[in-house]
């Protein structure tokens, strides 16, 4: 690469790069200690696992774009009566959480690969930014429809958007643990930033010739971790005159479930609601689906 810049090695890390002379921008991440303790909360079976795992690699991409620290970004799909009901993540200054709801006697008669429409049927996808700098939200929400989350996030790009975007996710279950990657590369072609708005057309040849060297990463290449991120990216974009490539936040586990977390939710009700939500012991259990863990909250 034309800049030099330290190898994101090991796992848990977001790769930033932007190819100058063809106005994209891309995201590469990889999962691995952090995708296993975020899956670790729930005894999910393996297809909800492996939902999951694309999701949480998705959001860490999408969360990647925010350039306000604290900026958060939520992923959530929902149905109305599908297998898998609510599955939600979030990314915040680098931490990641997620959990999916899902009925348990439904999956099982759908046999160890089910697609994305047998889980969710006629669902959708919203994914919203909040903006903490401005204190904006915006919010696009589409149908869920594709093979993948990752095609359902390409949809709502270029409809709530108006930018060209290709993501790839992979995942691999190992013995040691989850492995999971992806890469996401966007066409803006008014510069690397863009603008709030972008029509363009997807036969844009610039776009054209990135999106295809793009999908031809494999998913093999994108859980291997002997191959690191920028390794991954000079493969595919090597023969471009200019890569400019930097490091992005190191990644954690971000559940933000504590008693004083939830004391100062709760105090937002009325005298009368906390006092039918308390239990013989006048006290207030809320628990964290995200972690799976209960709280005992003494107002």
């Amino acid at each position: 690469m034309n800049e030099q810049v330290q190898p994101s090695t090991g796992f848990d890390r977001v790769l930033h790069f932007t190819l100058p002379d063809r106005n994209a921008r891309g995201r590469a991440v990889r999962l691995g200690p952090v995708l296993d303790t975020i899956l670790s909360a729930h005894a999910y079976p393996a297809p909800i696992r492996q939902i999951l795992a694309e999701a949480l690699v998705v959001t860490a991409l999408l969360g990647s774009l925010l350039k306000d620290q604290d900026g958060q970004l939520t992923l959530q799909a929902q149905t109305q009566d599908g297998v898998v009901d609510l599955l939600v993540c979030d990314y915040r200054n680098g931490e990641l959480r997620g959990y999916v709801r899902h009925d348990r006697a439904r999956l099982d008669e759908l046999g160890p690969t089910p697609s994305l429409f047998s889980l969710f049927g006629e669902g959708y996808l919203a994914i919203t930014f909040d903006l903490a700098a401005t204190g904006q939200r915006y919010q696009g929400v589409v149908p869920l429809e594709g093979n993948s989350l990752a095609e359902a996030c390409e949809s709502y790009f270029m409809q709530s958007e108006q930018v060209p975007s290709l993501i790839r996710v992979g995942v691999r279950n190992t013995p040691a643990g989850c492995v999971a990657g992806g890469l996401l590369l966007q066409h803006l072609p008014e510069g690397e930033e863009g603008r709030e708005r972008l029509h363009v057309q997807l036969d844009h040849p610039e776009w054209e010739h990135v999106s295809i060297l793009g999908a031809s990463v494999k998913e093999a290449e994108l859980v291997d971790p002997a191959l690191d991120l920028e390794s991954i990216v000079w493969r595919l974009f090597h023969e471009e005159r200019e890569i400019r490539a930097e490091p992005g936040l190191v990644l954690s586990r971000g559940c933000r479930c504590t008693v004083e977390h939830y004391r100062d939710v709760l105090s937002r009700f009325g005298a009368e609601e906390r006092a039918d939500m308390k239990n013989d012991d006048g006290l207030i259990i809320v628990d964290c689906a995200f972690c799976s863990r209960e709280f005992e909250i003494d107002l």
